[in-house]
């Protein structure tokens, strides 16, 4: 499986997301609102996140925090809809492997997209904001 789409992954739900990024289900569901992510959505419209939407919140999270409102950062970050190939996959093949994964799986894969990061020889946002969380 590639990278990208390893990456695009519909992996976690809006708890785990509102954890790793200390935002609230409001905040997240408005940056949804506001077409800044797409997560992925269950038969049972549940959305589930996958590492570039946490990366993209936690972009959101620090441009908020140096005082952008959000017109700004729509600027800054393209609004996406559900055909950008940024948008979290989820089709019935990407399902059945999420439901395989076990909750230590997922924290492995988590771990080692930390570790690897997205860019070689450079420290991802995700792994600044997220490296709390383990001990690399």
């Amino acid at each position: 499986m590639s990278d990208d789409i390893r990456r695009n992954m519909a992996l976690f739900p809006i708890g785990i997301v509102m954890k790793l990024t200390d935002l609230t289900a409001r905040q997240i569901r408005y940056y949804e609102q506001h077409e800044l992510i797409v997560p992925a959505r269950t038969s049972g419209n549940q959305r589930l996140f996958s590492f570039n939407d946490v990366e993209r919140l936690l972009e959101i999270k620090g441009l908020i925090d140096k005082g952008v409102n959000i017109a700004g950062i729509k600027q800054v970050m393209n609004p996406m809809n559900k055909e950008s190939e940024e948008a979290t996959v989820m089709n019935r093949d990407t399902e059945e492997k999420r439901k395989e994964m076990s909750d230590s799986q997922l924290y492995r894969m988590l771990k080692q997209q930390l570790v690897t990061g997205k860019r070689p020889g450079q420290v991802s946002l995700i792994q600044g904001e997220l490296s709390r969380f383990f001990k690399l």
